[in-house]
């Protein structure tokens, strides 16, 4: 924790022991009040659209907000703490509050790296930080090593994803205050977990976001993102909100890295991309721990995840593999409407070409767009993809929230949880995977009036005669229930079936600890090559300076010969001799004799 720590330009932030500065950009008004614990103070206007205030004597915790000239009252769009809901108070927040108890964290290195997602409000029946906090011994013994949380900045209502974020340096309240996030992560070091937190710079939400009315300039005129207003990246005010918001949640939360949501929609036209930017500030300030920092970008691009000469990346670690998972969920399902469609023809090959090269698309048209997607991949190292089964995005945009385990059935989902978890590629598990969990996870939130229902609508019109879900009644994201439904059923993990899952995970991370792990070190590009493919079946080695690994999946309906694979066997699910019976996995390893 001994990064070079800076002043943020937005926001209430202690600049000297007895002094706050508060600071706001705010083109569109002419005139700006700081409202402190009820006390009205006339902001000093500055150039190019700043208010400035600096104050002695404010307390930890302060209540605060800012009043316009025609008396709304706003929250700090940079606020560091939330009184309570998004529209009401934000907080004076004293980075040096809390004392951290394992302040010596030094971190864990990317290629141990097993993910383990979770979404904190249903992660729990509580669903609060601390209540998480009670969770992370299972963890560890399962053999997760890096816990990736869904956004928490404050967004609209108590229930939410978190994507829908307005307040981007606060935690959410519902959860808990940032002492409380700061005990979670502190906790989770303590139990030697890495903690990422998952960031959304593409777009603000719906409900709490005043950017519009304090500065306009803050979007752009004519770009539109999905789900909101494009981002004005290119204009000095803007950029340093967003590219110090990234730095500002590793240095005072003592994360160890972040996932940056949806980076296809951050469109900046700068000479050097915001993105690049942010990457090359974080890796400046922070050198006392690795830092890891993954992507999520449907264009399959390369780009941004270069390696040096010692195998280290400069800029972003990792990208998530979403080709991976969409020919995976073909091949376990045969669903192919939406963008399933890209993976429907012989999903088997696909499989095998994510397993060996990363991407699926590396230059092919889509036949979802009609335009070629992706660059070549293979000369990537295997540890710069994420690959998954499901996560919170697969599962939750179903109408009816179904994890694969319901969709594909037992065996099936088993044989392909082995297949990520002994791949070389870097694996995540959704919460509750571990365990065999079959309560769906729904898309939640807690929004009202106009806006609640044109959510509501929207998002029933969104599986109107779709594939698969013709007839159905998609679940109000507005009703508590939805989100009730959503919650872990923890008491799973008690029962035959639950205790079954388990030892299956906690077996395969042992040995992917011990076996795969020490081939990542050194492992470069083009390590990866399809042996043989057949209906439903696969076979993929990758050749490592330290060994050989090679795998065969049978997640088909007919048995399979064996194919040849060098080495001994590390694992054969649930026995395989000469030949694959459906639904099983053989993995095995040959190792190179040291020089």
């Amino acid at each position: 924790m001994e990064s070079k720590s800076f002043f943020k330009s937005w926001g209430a932030e202690r600049v000297a022991s007895d002094e706050v500065r508060f600071r706001l950009w705010a083109t569109g008004q002419q005139r700006v009040t700081l409202r402190l614990s009820g006390k009205d103070i006339e902001m000093t206007p500055q150039a190019e659209g700043w208010f400035e205030t600096r104050l002695s004597g404010v307390a930890h915790g302060a209540e605060y907000d800012f009043v316009l000239a025609d008396g709304t009252t706003v929250p700090d769009p940079a606020a560091r703490a939330q009184k309570a809901e998004v529209n009401g108070p934000s907080l004076v927040i004293d980075a040096d509050a809390y004392q951290w108890q394992n302040s010596h964290w030094k971190g864990r290195p990317w290629q141990e790296s097993v993910v383990y997602e979770l979404h904190i409000g249903t992660f729990t029946p509580e669903g609060t930080f601390r209540a998480a906090i009670e969770k992370l011994p299972m963890l560890v013994e399962t053999g997760i090593t890096m816990i990736e949380v869904l956004p928490v900045s404050q967004f609209g209502g108590n229930r939410g994803w978190g994507y829908d974020g307005v307040l981007l340096y606060a935690p959410h309240a519902a959860y808990g205050t940032p002492d409380d996030f700061k005990a979670f992560i502190d906790a989770a070091h303590g139990h030697g977990l890495s903690v990422v937190l998952d960031i959304v710079l593409n777009h603000f939400g719906p409900e709490g976001n005043y950017l519009p009315l304090l500065s306009p300039d803050f979007f752009h005129k004519e770009r539109q993102t999905p789900w909101g207003a494009g981002i004005a990246y290119d204009v000095d005010a803007v950029r340093r909100y967003i590219v110090e918001a990234p730095l500002y949640w590793l240095q005072e939360f003592n994360l160890d890295g972040l996932r940056f949501d949806a980076i296809d929609q951050i469109d900046d036209p700068s000479e050097k991309h915001v993105l690049i930017e942010i990457a090359e500030r974080i890796r400046a300030t922070i050198t006392d721990r690795p830092i890891h920092l993954t992507t999520e970008d449907c264009r399959n691009v390369t780009f941004l995840h270069p390696r040096d000469d010692e195998g280290n990346a400069p800029l972003f670690t990792g990208e998530w593999n979403d080709d991976f998972h969409n020919a995976v969920h073909v091949l376990a399902t045969g669903e192919d409407h939406a963008y399933y469609q890209d993976f429907a023809d012989r999903p088997e090959q696909r499989v095998a070409r994510a397993l060996a090269e990363g991407f699926v698309y590396q230059g092919e048209v889509s036949l979802q767009s009609g335009e070629p997607r992706g660059v070549k991949s293979s000369g990537q190292p295997p540890v710069m993809f994420v690959d998954f089964i499901q996560n919170h995005d697969q599962i939750g945009n179903r109408a009816q929230g179904e994890r694969l385990v319901s969709l594909a059935g037992v065996e099936r989902t088993q044989a392909l949880l082995i297949t990520l978890l002994m791949s070389p590629h870097i694996p995540l598990l959704f919460m509750g995977e571990e365990y065999g969990e079959t309560r769906p996870f729904l898309f939640f939130t807690d929004f009202h009036g106009d806006l609640a229902k044109a959510v509501r609508e929207g998002r029933a019109r969104e599986f109107e005669g779709h594939a698969g879900h013709e007839g159905e009644a998609v679940p109000d994201p507005n009703d508590p229930a939805t989100f009730e439904q959503s919650k872990l059923d923890w008491q799973k993990t008690g029962t035959p079936e639950g205790q079954q899952w388990l030892a299956l995970t906690r077996h395969l991370l042992d040995l992917r600890q011990q076996h795969i792990v020490p081939l990542l070190h050194d492992a470069g590009g083009d390590a990866g090559q399809v042996i043989t493919t057949a209906d439903g079946f696969l076979a993929v080695r990758w050749d490592f300076p330290q060994g050989t690994l090679s795998l065969a999946l049978n997640a088909g309906d007919k048995r399979q010969p064996m194919p040849d694979l060098p080495g001994e066997t590390l694992l054969a699910w649930p026995q395989a001799e000469t030949e694959l019976a459906p639904n099983s996995v053989v993995v095995r390893l040959a190792k190179r004799d040291a020089a």
